[in-house]
């Protein structure tokens, strides 16, 4: 995954109006009815997977490019939006904020019940994203949103589709937000290099600058392991992480012992004991393994039988746009509901087999960019809100 710069993505108050998210759920379902009708379903999880492409899709529904709640109101808004409409797209989207995204399993498996195909891998793949980003991939965010989105499966015989994860941490104290893109082409194994991109701030990890990244490559060793310690009697395991916590470990190591409790771990490390795991992916699927059972291992594997774990951290991109907060300019309810009907039309005529697709959709294209291409308007004009993406400096690190 290629740096390309740096995102940085301050936590600010306030919410969408009802009159704008709306409006939103208008827009995006015809921006995917569009997209779907001429590249399908796949290519619309691929687009949401990508940071750049969804930033600016949020930005084209009105919301400002510094503006975290640009995730949690987008995917909601996008939830909406193909409700009822899985057989023409293709398309489903499960999940959400806060105790929505517990859900998203049985959210699912319900699909699965209405559209007769196996839920079982895509449920593995959405439980297994987010244990990756909340315990396996330790950045100091903590995860509160998981989007879990998937084309419908071509019946049993081909039970699993394609599918996308967009979900986000937060850090109160350094007030920033924290996104994670999965894709499932890009995912070879779910717990090495598994994301397509991860977009946050630039600088420590957290305000401690605490880190741990038991998905980079080079963790392989400390992987293997966190394991391999899992099979050993726990009594053992717990010995080791209190004769740690009475030695004075290097000042350059990364992994604090302060509020890590072995007693605590103990029935945990008695599941993992019992469950016998074949490897960390297994290990990190098993039920209250979390990210202080992940942190002890990792502490143990490097500090007594030197697998070093990473601290690497994986986050990247840069962008920039504006929106609903009147930043550059204020969004143009008229002009908003004349984009949504452009799209609609397009979109019917598109499914009545018309030629005049295509000429429609560029002509939309290229009134878009007209509008964009403007500084900010007279005072007191308006223009079409997010028209297209605009170049942006970005900080490149090394």
């Amino acid at each position: 995954m290629p740096r390309t710069g740096v995102a940085y993505l301050p936590l600010h108050g306030g919410t969408a109006p009802r009159w704008l998210f709306e409006r939103m759920v208008l827009l995006s379902r015809n921006i995917t009815l569009v997209i779907v009708e001429e590249f399908g379903p796949g290519e619309m999880l691929a687009r949401l997977s990508d940071p750049h492409w969804f930033q600016a899709f949020g930005c084209l529904l009105g919301f400002d490019w510094h503006s975290s709640g640009l995730t949690t109101v987008v995917c909601g808004a996008l939830k909406q939006a193909l409700a009822g409409l899985e057989r023409d797209t293709g398309l489903l989207v499960a999940g959400g904020k806060g105790a929505t995204s517990r859900k998203t399993p049985s959210e699912i498996e319900g699909a699965a019940q209405r559209l007769s195909f196996e839920p079982g891998p895509l449920v593995y793949a959405s439980r297994m994203a987010a244990k990756v980003d909340s315990a396996a991939l330790q950045d100091g965010y903590q995860i509160y949103h998981h989007t879990f989105l998937w084309t419908l499966p071509a019946g049993r015989q081909a039970p699993q589709g394609r599918w996308a994860v967009v979900q986000q941490g937060l850090n109160p104290e350094a007030r920033y937000a924290r996104r994670y893109h999965w894709l499932s082409d890009a995912v070879a194994d779910f717990v090495v290099e598994p994301h397509k991109a991860i977009i946050s701030e630039e600088g420590a990890l957290s305000p401690a600058g605490v880190g741990l990244n038991m998905v980079a490559a080079e963790a392989e060793d400390c992987r293997a392991l966190s394991a391999r310690l899992s099979h050993e009697p726990p009594e053992k395991t717990i010995h080791e992480i209190r004769r740690l916590q009475s030695l004075e470990l290097p000042s350059h190591h990364h992994i604090h012992l302060a509020d890590i409790r072995a007693e605590r771990l103990e029935k945990t490390f008695r599941k993992a004991y019992e469950a016998n795991p074949r490897d960390f992916k297994q290990l990190l699927g098993t039920e209250g393994v979390g990210p202080k059972t992940v942190r002890a291992l990792a502490l143990v594997s490097d500090l007594v039988y030197g697998a070093r774990a990473s601290f690497r951290d994986p986050a990247r991109f840069s962008f920039a746009h504006g929106g609903k907060d009147g930043h550059p300019y204020p969004v143009d309810r008229q002009t908003y509901d004349r984009s949504i009907e452009v799209l609609r039309r397009a979109v019917q005529r598109a499914r009545i087999g018309r030629t005049e697709k295509l000429h429609a959709l560029r002509r939309l294209t290229a009134a878009t960019l007209r509008l964009g291409s403007g500084a900010r308007g007279p005072p007191g004009g308006s223009r079409l809100v997010g028209a297209g993406p605009r170049p942006c400096p970005t900080r490149h690190g090394p």
